[in-house]
């Protein structure tokens, strides 16, 4: 049961009387703990809403549209607190920030509801059977962390007893039904090689409810005192990764028509070869994993060439991007370039000082850095920056600095671009 903060005016709760300060304690006679409750069982055309006020229980009828929204809202968006994940994960990104960052930033969440939500990872072992068992119940399709299907290594991996035997979920899941995407962190020497073979094979036994598969690299800062020793990938073990993915994405080809696991773009990039093409990544079903992103931008931004139109103004700009990226960034300006003679595009890869050398992505670039290395140079009438570098749905940057913060110490006007060709060629040309 959970209080109601607000009933949205002239919604079907309330034009049925639920006022604001009710407890919500069923609907039609479900018993209501959390947001996925509320939203499973308040989708029929005939509700049923059991309410406490001043102690005594209300029932309320509501009829709408299958699907309607009744209009009730919550303290939070889960209508209770997210579950805080209960591994040490040897990988763990946020185990190696550094110290003194907004509190928010060290909370780790592991909550299969935003998995489902939001498209969340989740690791399974926060859950027990009976929540496994709601999800099948109502048809939950969620995104797991699986990183090994070897117990003994998840266990090592994970830091947590129960990580090897919650493993028998995914196969729960996919036997009744449920889509599953999965995640991959692979770490040198431990689930890479021969242990990655042995996780793409289990995995592929569960096919076809195993939607896809991301393998993605372990990310090292310089904040790893005391933490276990990891490696992160070169040229040659990331060139053997793409190897061995490549390997069952033939023979997932051929038995399913679909690839089904992909690598992330940086494996590309650091072994050095040729990113695919679009098709090879079919319908980008990993693509917030960075799976295809660098690809759809290209093809993007080759296409917004052909069909933009430029009044041939003098535009000078700077790209500030991720060292990672920087080639790709880099060629595409020179396209621009090459096509308008008017347009001067300088691409500086920024070195990632604040959490080391080693962290090469463009969104986890800081304020500081760019400040930093952009200062005193001649950086045009423009900054150009990924969306990627600020928090979710904000102008802050992971640093605690504002666009306008950054603004001001580069004298610069700064402009935000998504991971879109045509909005980066706009940008460029200050359309």
């Amino acid at each position: 049961m959970v209080e109601i903060k607000n009933v949205i005016k002239n919604s079907p709760a309330y034009k049925c009387g639920v006022e604001c300060g009710d407890v919500l304690l069923k609907i039609n006679d479900h018993s209501i703990n959390d947001v996925l409750d509320y939203m499973y069982y308040a989708a029929d055309v005939n509700v049923c809403i059991t309410v406490c006020r001043s102690g005594e229980e209300i029932k309320f009828i509501v009829q709408k549209d299958e699907y309607d929204d009744l209009g009730l809202e919550f303290d939070t968006f889960l209508m209770d607190s997210k579950q805080r994940c209960s591994n040490r994960c040897v990988f763990c990104f946020i185990d190696q920030m550094p110290p003194n960052m907004r509190e928010t930033l060290y909370f780790k969440d592991d909550d299969a509801r935003l998995s489902f939500l939001q498209g969340n990872y989740v690791t399974l072992t926060n859950l027990n059977q009976a929540d496994i068992d709601r999800i099948i119940a109502m048809k939950l399709n969620i995104n797991v962390s699986v990183h090994t299907t070897n117990p003994e290594l998840r266990v090592k991996m994970m830091r947590n007893k129960y990580a090897g035997e919650k493993l028998k979920y995914i196969r729960q899941m996919t036997d009744a039904g449920i889509k599953l995407n999965c995640q991959i962190v692979c770490c040198p020497g431990l689930n890479d090689g021969n242990e990655l073979r042995r996780t793409l094979r289990d995995l592929g036994e569960l096919m076809p409810n195993i939607s896809s598969m991301a393998v993605v690299p372990v990310g090292i800062t310089k904040y790893r005192e005391n933490l276990y020793p990891l490696k992160i990938f070169d040229k040659i073990t990331a060139g053997e990764t793409i190897d061995i993915i490549e390997e069952f994405q033939e023979k997932f080809l051929n038995k399913f028509d679909s690839r089904v696991v992909f690598p992330s773009d940086e494996f590309y990039i650091t072994a050095g070869r040729e990113l695919p093409d679009m098709e090879y990544y079919e319908d980008f079903p990993q693509y917030e994993n960075g799976v295809g992103m660098l690809r759809s931008l290209i093809s993007e931004f080759s296409d917004a060439l052909e069909t933009v139109e430029y009044d041939g103004k003098e535009r000078h700009v700077t790209i500030a991007t991720g060292r990672c990226v920087y080639p790709v960034i880099k060629q595409l300006a020179d396209k621009a370039e090459k096509k308008f003679d008017a347009l001067k595009c300088n691409v500086i890869p920024i070195r990632n000082d604040f959490f080391g050398e080693t962290i090469t992505v463009t969104g986890l670039i800081t304020a500081q850095d760019l400040i930093a290395q952009l200062k005193n140079r001649d950086n045009g009438e423009e900054l150009l920056i990924s969306s990627s570098m600020l928090m979710q749905n904000s102008e802050i940057f992971l640093d605690d600095m504002t666009i306008s913060g950054v603004e001001n110490e580069l004298d610069i006007k700064i402009r935000v671009t998504q991971n879109d060709g045509y909005e980066l060629l706009d940008a460029m040309l200050g359309v």
